[in-house]
């Protein structure tokens, strides 16, 4: 009697557990979340996996039915699934038939996550799961060899087998990134500043993981790939996960989700304005609020893509993307961990539409740097690619507060701002442009080199200024005499004023003394 009560407490615990020991793997793994154990059977038990779907941890797949049905291997109803580590034929040594079930079986292995920060664990199973990855990896990228010439693209990658595919990959690399390093420091010392020059991290999982990348890479540019089907499991979710994961800081997987997204962006045309936006986001949340991440290069290396191949004339998105989320990525502090890719795509935009040149400078302009002498040695090495696509007419609407700044870093003391400003008198295209406007030009510029070579503590400095300053003179000889007046004619009111000031201060400072003289006299009677 003790028994029976026994094995009836057993069988209602079972059921109260919605089918979640028959689904369990009977190898041990440390699998988590929707895609680690997936196996469906019958009708109630796929109910069952599909309602835990819906509350599934972030390594879950994307959509809340890919756990459901992507990875039911047995159809037989009420049956279990089969063990983890059964011994699995190799997909070129079956039958094309059989091939979507030995997949979906091979599939529901790949989907399993394992603890890889520790090769003691599982090496079984690792290993079965690597040699998985590999056959899988070779079956996608080489469909018409594995599957035979005369197959249709369905049969090879059937409906229900791409929607396992997905929720595999989305099992393994949809996860808690690590936190950051300034993240951890900050927890041990608040007040600590953060360190750039920390080495990367490098997660002890990437062997693995890069091949999940590769899968999911070799699936999205397979030719045999239906983007009606494929955009049904690879949708504006999966694609929201993708650029969650650029802020990794292991820069191999970076480099990966760089390809892979691009790839998307290039096969997946309904995308495409989605993806903008999303980057979009990202970088507002950058640029207002975090000031942290790790991908914003690789990001902009996709955009350098993207706007290359904008179409003429420009969308107006465009631009209003132009102005409100890359100039001001100029603002960071970091910005010269990305700021290669970020001036390449800024004059992407200059080349594509001329007309943009005023609207770039004046932002650069916005957001010039006051005291970070390296952020305006880049400033002004992206303002001389701007200026070599820029063209008169938009170069005269900008060109006063243009060189009002550049004649301020022609005096600056740090010594690669103003060596870097002169050198933009080496480009015949820019000497063109100022030759052109010389009468608005000179008379603002004059000041500055006359400044360099009065006072200016660094001689490369100086012969450079005098370079600039006698190519002005060569170009226009009545013109520089009259700037030269002007600047002697001001430099004398300036004198004057000076020794004005001087004197009001001696005779104030002799009104007080003799006040003060008078007060400490005394009266006698």
């Amino acid at each position: 009697m003790f028994n029976k009560i026994i094995k009836r407490g057993n069988r209602k615990g079972a059921r109260g557990d919605g089918g979640e020991n028959a689904a369990r793997p009977a190898a041990p793994s440390s699998s988590s979340g929707g895609g680690g154990g997936g196996a469906g059977g019958a009708a109630p038990v796929t109910v069952n996996h599909a309602s835990r779907a819906t509350v599934a941890s972030p390594s879950s797949p994307t959509s809340p039915h890919v756990a459901a049905s992507a990875l039911a291997t047995n159809p037989a109803a009420g049956s279990a699934s089969p063990p983890l580590l059964e011994p699995l034929p190799l997909l070129r040594d079956v039958a094309a038939a059989d091939r979507p079930g030995l997949l979906l079986r091979k599939l529901r292995l790949v989907a399993a996550i394992f603890d890889l920060s520790d090769s003691l664990k599982h090496p079984r199973e690792k290993e079965a799961k690597r040699q998985a990855l590999l056959e899988l990896v070779d079956y996608v990228q080489a469909p018409a060899q594995a599957a035979g010439a005369n197959a249709p693209a369905a049969a090879r990658l059937p409906d229900h087998v791409q929607e396992a595919l997905v929720a595999a990959i989305s099992a393994n690399i949809f996860r808690p990134l690590p936190p950051a390093l300034h993240e951890s420091a900050a927890a041990i010392d608040p007040g600590a500043a953060p360190d750039d020059e920390e080495e990367p991290f490098l997660d002890p999982a990437w062997p693995h993981l890069q091949l999940v990348y590769e899968l999911l890479l070799r699936y999205v540019v397979s030719p045999d790939t239906d983007t009606k089907v494929a955009k049904r499991y690879v949708d504006h979710a999966f694609v929201l996960r993708l650029l969650d994961l650029f802020d990794s800081e292991d820069p191999r997987e970076r480099e990966y989700l760089k390809t892979v997204l691009h790839r998307i962006y290039g096969k997946f045309m309904v995308h495409r304005p989605f993806i903008r936006k999303a980057i979009n986001n990202v970088f507002y949340r950058f640029i207002f609020e975090t000031q942290r991440h790790n991908g914003i290069g690789e990001l902009l290396e996709i955009l350098g893509s993207i706007i290359n191949g904008f179409a003429l004339p420009m969308k107006e998105e465009h631009k209003l993307f132009l102005a409100r989320a890359l100039i001001p990525l100029h603002k960071p502090k970091s910005v010269a961990i990305y700021h290669q890719q970020l001036s390449y795509c800024i004059v992407q935009f200059v080349e594509k539409d001329y007309k943009l040149a005023d609207t770039v400078i004046r932002g650069l302009l916005k957001y010039w740097p006051v005291t970070n002498c390296q952020k305006e040695v880049l400033f002004l090495g992206e303002l001389e690619e701007v200026l070599e696509a820029t063209q008169p007419a938009e170069f005269q609407r900008c060109m006063v507060p243009l060189f009002k700044q550049i004649g301020r870093c022609l005096n600056s003391s740090h010594f690669q701002v103003a060596e870097r400003a002169l050198f933009l008198w080496n480009n015949d295209h820019i000497v063109s442009l100022i030759a052109q406007n010389r009468g608005v030009i000179f008379p603002i510029i004059f000041e500055a080199l006359e400044r360099n070579i009065q006072s200016h503590w660094n001689q490369a400095v100086h012969g450079l200024t005098a370079n600039v300053r006698k190519m002005f003179l060569d170009m226009d000889s009545e013109l520089f005499e009259e700037c030269q007046q002007q600047y002697t004619e001001k430099q004398a009111k300036a004198k004057e004023m000076q020794e004005q000031r001087e004197s009001a201060w001696r005779q104030l400072e002799a009104v007080v003394a003799a006040k003060a003289a008078g007060d400490d006299m005394v009266l006698v009677n």
